[in-house]
């Protein structure tokens, strides 16, 4: 937490303060309410850190012309402190936020405690227009659609041709090669989040829809912790048990795999989109070599159900200005503006139709290494879309944050779970949090 900062008393007399308010009490109304009717007016915006957000915010207020100004509130890097300082000042009615920028695991929270609008008629319509299923599913909460989505993001499975020609199709055919490798004496650790946080849920989130399971009812409403969710829980005992993951697995984040595999510690790589461009700039010449595929199997010829991430943009219930609140959100998150930022920022579009819009982002230019387009920025953009096409959603539910902490420090260390133990434990820990009912500040 930061520190509190406290005004300083001035050492004036009573008589002094009386007679200087007394003189400029009228200028000062004035003042005011001359500067309040001054230019276009404001709508705030709170989103994460994005290089290139405010050239979006500026493309936006030039197609305003006028009728308003997006100012972009620039939230924290880290997604819990964004989160914390958008439910404090909500929860204290703050009706100077406009638009909320919110991670797909927070809409059903904010939705619920009656933080973010309903989206209805010509709004909800072009919010939901070409976009994919599993995106549009993230900003729904109980029928209702409560945020437009923005941009979103899957894991692929990632590795070098020269060491795997054929890449594995499921978590056996993985392991399985993982330890011919090892024998081998070349690179053949399975890379991916194990620390405890948001990272490693995903991954178990992955295995449980995959295996059929569920870890909560549909509405979010009970724990299910059914079979599928026992599976996985298996699964990730024996990946991280057969001595074939990174030794720091525990302490792994996204950066700390993408590193890991750049330095040639892995043969697989379970990790975001993003990875293709950093793997561009750090090892050039060895980007040929660096492929792709969707992510590994956990039931033989069904495809991986694999969990997206991504953002929503919410417009406040508290917002004054509401109907220019959705224009400027849906401008924001347009077609254009959502392919310059995947080309700009690596953000996956939620419009099916971006992916294969070649526009480069200078139209008046050819296609150029200064000037891209989906094609080079996203040559894995078919892979994205196929794997979005079988995507799954994280738990549906306004306690997700409270379920997200349980399961977390449940499942780690993954290597220590003991399936029959940990379901119990999962399932009695997780109706503690889902019976709070609260929003957890």
């Amino acid at each position: 937490m930061g520190k509190t900062i406290t005004a300083r008393r001035r050492g004036r007399s009573p008589g002094r303060i009386g007679a200087l308010l007394g003189a400029g009490v009228v200028a000062a109304s004035l003042l005011t309410a001359c500067g309040s009717n001054s230019g276009p007016m404001k709508i705030n915006v709170y989103y994460a850190p994005e290089d290139h957000f405010q050239t979006v915010v500026d493309n936006c207020n030039a197609q305003a012309a006028g009728k308003y100004q997006i100012v972009y509130n620039k939230l924290p890097r880290g997604a819990d402190d964004q989160r914390v300082q958008m439910v404090r000042r909500l929860a204290a009615g703050d009706n100077s936020m406009d638009i909320l920028g919110l991670d797909v695991t927070w809409v059903s929270e904010f939705a619920e405690a009656g933080w973010a609008d309903e989206w209805t008629g010509a709004n909800k319509a072009e919010a939901s227009q070409g976009v994919l299923p599993g995106p549009l599913q993230t900003a729904t909460w109980d029928g209702k659609l409560y945020a437009a989505p923005k941009n979103t993001n899957i894991q692929l499975l990632w590795y070098d041709d020269r060491i795997t020609p054929t890449p594995p199709k499921t978590w056996d055919e993985m392991m399985a090669m993982s330890q011919q490798l090892k024998a081998a004496g070349k690179p053949y650790q399975i890379l991916f989040t194990g620390a405890q946080y948001e990272g490693l849920v995903v991954v178990y989130n992955t295995l449980v829809d995959s295996a059929g399971g569920h870890i909560l009812s549909e509405d979010g409403k009970s724990v299910v912790m059914d079979a599928g969710a026992v599976q996985a829980l298996s699964l990730l005992k024996q990946v991280t048990s057969a001595g074939i993951t990174d030794p720091s697995l525990t302490n792994s984040k996204e950066d700390d795999v993408r590193l890991a595999f750049e330095r040639g510690s892995g043969a697989f790589e379970l990790n975001w989109p993003y990875v293709y461009a950093a793997y561009a700039k750090d090892k050039k010449t060895d980007l040929s070599h660096f492929k792709w595929t969707t992510y590994p199997s956990v039931v033989p010829g069904t495809p991986a159900q694999t969990t997206i991430g991504g953002y929503d943009l919410a417009v406040s219930s508290y917002s004054q200005h509401k109907p220019e609140a959705y224009q400027a959100a849906l401008c924001l998150r347009s077609p254009d503006n959502q392919r310059f930022s995947a080309i700009n920022d690596g953000v996956p579009p939620t419009i099916k139709s971006v992916y294969n819009d070649d526009t480069p982002l200078d139209a008046s230019k050819p296609v150029s290494a200064d000037n891209p387009n989906m094609a080079s920025t996203y040559p894995m953009r078919q892979t994205i879309l196929d794997a979005l096409a079988t995507a799954a959603v994280r738990p549906l539910t306004p306690a997700y944050q409270n379920a997200s902490t349980v399961m977390a420090k449940i499942l780690s260390p993954p290597q220590d779970i003991d399936p029959r133990a940990t379901t119990d434990k999962l399932r009695q820990q997780l109706t503690d949090a889902l019976d709070s009912k609260g929003v957890i500040p």
